[in-house]
């Protein structure tokens, strides 16, 4: 299977700032975005997909920014939901999956009907850990990481 893609990225100045578009940005190991108002913790890096998004917009019958998502980067070609505890590669950066980032009233602040229509299937999308940092690009290939394989005996 190809490998998806990075479609965008934004970071946040400040808490409840506006998301602010880059073509790249660094991720720091433990830490998260640099630059970004959120950083440490397990929700250092949030990530929605975007044919999801699509479905969601379809499913609103209205085109609705990603940024309003307020997630930090768009990914396609790779499905989300279910992936906690996964290990995601974003260009030479590693990524761990926490956990769903369910959408809240802010959703629906933004837009009326977008809370809703993103609650299921992990429509708000995922957060994650920062397990190995660098440079990231609008156009990075992603995709999981493999399980390390237990070594056995000779």
């Amino acid at each position: 299977m190809a490998p998806g893609r990075v479609e965008a990225i934004w970071l946040k100045r400040m808490k409840r700032g506006p998301m602010d578009p880059v073509t790249s940005a660094s991720l720091e190991a433990g830490r998260g975005l640099a630059g970004n108002a959120n950083r440490g913790g397990r929700r250092q890096v949030t990530i929605i997909s975007r044919e999801r998004w699509e479905a969601i917009c379809q499913a609103l019958g209205d085109r609705v920014d990603p940024s309003v998502r307020r997630a930090n980067v768009m990914v396609s070609g790779i499905e989300l939901a279910r992936s906690r505890g996964r290990v995601l590669t974003i260009g030479a950066a590693r990524l761990r999956i926490n956990g769903e980032t369910r959408p809240c009233w802010q959703m629906e602040e933004a837009h009326a009907g977008l809370q809703t229509a993103m609650d299921p299937e992990w429509g708000g999308g995922a957060f994650a850990d920062v397990l190995e940092g660098g440079e990231i690009n609008v156009g990075d290939a992603v995709g999981w990481a493999l399980p390390l394989l237990e070594a056995t005996g000779p």
